[in-house]
């Protein structure tokens, strides 16, 4: 008698691949994200969609069926990041496949229905050089912040949201020496690195019934203790400054992070506010920020909406006016122009003025 045939699943009877279910779930969104140069999708109405190729946000020749048709995208899209979105949570902020970041909102919070907000990875983790040929830094800023990393000196990444701060931080973590351990905390994962020894911890938010929530603090506590080379927190931007900055203050060198920050000059201001969030005095966190954090690299978008180094700055202990961000260089009209700690700077970095292509 033979054996009856073991069946094979159908490709009907297979789960779909996480691209295929993304796009599925993203509907009439979906061709945008054939655009390699499209890094934000925004929807705020079924007549308002919006999209970012890096030179400002541009409106999309897309209209949706209706506001009901947003909302239903909306809930879908959350059900694929693993959450819920309806009247008792009506805000969403959570991961979809492929690194897509998501965050949606209900109305009332919100007018007219639901919003939509997709942050778009690139399919390629850029490297410094690339962000040379794509305008973002140039010859000088180039070397500069090679230096930073090949130097190990503790690091923040400030600027508005969407300037490239976590591009420009993954570009740079991606050239850290191969054998070390880069232990990276985020609320929702977004920091991309080519390295060969990245550890990513990602907070978790409290369930329906108002557990399993896991913090940034607390994650930031536990990454001390799984032997990093060094810390990074994609975003800085609660409680966990105070973890943080204990740890740069313990021996963690290189540590660094994006946070966000008008001007270079407001990152002291910046840490103060959030310090205050982890019941830290102003002077116990200027305290630690003078010696935690000695390196601010400043973004922001030029008059055409591009993604531009801007200033360079170091954090220096003012003998009246406690710590401040010193400029060492600063973009202008007419190139870079060197400002106050330039020469210090450079002395940290092992440069000379020389050695920068002017």
């Amino acid at each position: 008698m033979t054996s009856p045939a073991i069946l094979s699943p159908t490709p009907a009877s297979l789960p779909p691949a996480p691209e295929q279910e993304l796009r599925a779930a993203l509907g009439p969104l979906a061709p945008m994200l054939s655009d390699p140069a499209v890094t934000d999708i925004l929807v705020n109405g079924p007549d308002s969609v919006w999209c970012d190729r890096g030179e400002g946000v541009d409106r999309a020749a897309l209209r949706l069926t209706d506001e009901r048709s947003v909302r239903r995208l909306a809930v879908r899209l959350a059900a694929l990041a693993g959450q819920r979105l309806d009247e008792s949570s009506p805000w969403v902020d959570g991961l979809l496949p492929g690194g897509l970041r998501l965050h949606a909102v209900l109305p009332p919070l919100v007018e007219g229905t639901a919003h939509i907000s997709l942050r778009v990875p690139r399919r390629r983790v850029p490297s410094l050089e690339d962000l040379r040929a794509w305008g973002m830094v140039d010859d000088v800023g180039h070397v500069l912040l090679e230096a930073v990393i090949d130097s190990t000196v503790s690091f923040v990444v400030g600027g508005g949201t969407g300037t490239g701060k976590t591009t420009l931080l993954g570009a740079m973590l991606s050239r850290c020496d191969p054998g070390h351990r880069l232990v990276v905390v985020e609320d929702v994962r977004e920091l991309r690195i080519d390295h060969p020894h990245v550890v990513h911890l990602q907070g978790r938010a409290r369930n329906v019934e108002g557990r399993g929530e896991v913090t940034m603090t607390s994650l930031v506590r536990q990454s001390l203790r799984m032997r990093p080379d060094r810390v990074v927190v994609g975003e800085v931007r609660g409680a966990e400054v105070r973890e943080l900055l204990t740890a740069l203050n313990t021996g963690h060198e290189g540590g660094c992070g994006t946070v966000h920050a008008n001007a270079a000059g407001d990152v002291v201001s910046r840490f103060e506010a959030l310090g205050a969030l982890a019941e830290m005095s102003r002077s116990a966190v200027r305290a630690q920020v003078g010696s935690a954090i000695e390196v601010v690299i400043h973004l922001a978008r030029d008059g055409r909406g591009r993604r531009t180094l801007r200033e360079i700055a170091l954090l220096r202990d003012h003998p009246e006016r406690g710590v401040q961000a010193v400029t060492a260089l600063a973009a202008g009209t007419q190139g870079w122009r060197p400002g106050p700690a330039l020469d210090e700077l450079l002395r940290r970095l092992g440069l000379e003025r020389g050695e920068l292509p002017w």
